[in-house]
């Protein structure tokens, strides 16, 4: 069932073996250690879709470097006086903040050591740093302090990073406290525009954000394939192409 579903989860196979959830778990336990799946939440991941694995964040900065900064340059026009936004961690939003107009009537919230670190060569844009603990792994900060700080804000636009895009099991990434924190960020925000380069695309992490229809505008380089174009139009966001 994993093979030819991709997923699964614990309590429809309960219900459908009329066993115990724990049996289940036990199972899917079982598959995990022989590389069949990759435990995800409530569930499984069959092993053969699912990207278990996150590149250091060296290899990510150096890693499609010209479409990132194509899509950088064209979410950071997005941006109107009087906005106040969310970058969410990555090296793709750290390029909008890159190329963000230095305007006193900007907000930009972030949990990113990164792109604090590029927001401050601006002298005039408001900047608001998200804390909790450092994840040394991508240099930005996560756990329940920094997704409790975002319950009293209220923002224009969420610029969401992705690890992995796929039209059916959604926007996912590797790790788990990012996928809670990039929820709550989902719920603070009138708009929420994903910024990804293709290789994304197919690609299916652990740890589920929110399904593809559930953004407004996706922000990517030309060579997105057709059924992101097909997916836009049946889902209903925006495609903006660098």
């Amino acid at each position: 069932m994993i093979k030819s579903r991709g997923s699964v989860q614990v309590v429809a196979l309960a219900d459908m073996f009329g066993v115990s959830m724990q049996t289940i778990r036990k199972d899917l336990h079982y598959l995990e250690e022989h590389g069949i799946a990759a435990r995800a939440y409530g569930g499984a991941i069959s092993a053969e879709v699912v990207n278990v694995s996150e590149p250091p964040i060296e290899t990510k900065r150096t890693s499609h470097t010209d479409e990132k900064e194509r899509i950088g340059r064209m979410a950071a026009a997005m941006i109107e006086p009087g906005d106040s936004i969310m970058l969410d961690s990555g090296t793709t939003t750290l390029q909008i903040a890159r190329f963000l107009p230095d305007e006193e009537d900007i907000t930009v919230v972030t949990n990113d050591f990164n792109v604090l670190a590029a927001l401050t060569q601006k002298r005039k844009i408001k900047t608001v740093m998200l804390g909790g603990e450092l994840r040394r792994k991508n240099m930005a900060f996560y756990g329940a302090k920094t997704v409790a700080a975002l319950n009293d804000l209220l923002l224009d636009k969420l610029f969401l990073g992705v690890d992995g895009f796929d039209v059916e099991r959604g926007i996912t990434t590797h790790h788990e406290p990012e996928a809670l924190l990039n929820r709550k960020m989902v719920e603070t925000a009138r708009r929420v525009i994903a910024v990804t380069d293709a290789s994304k695309f197919g690609r299916v992490c652990l740890h589920r954000i929110i399904d593809i229809g559930e953004i407004d505008d996706l922000v990517t380089d030309s060579n997105a394939p057709e059924f992101i174009r097909s997916a836009a139009e049946r889902l209903n966001f925006r495609l903006h192409l660098a």
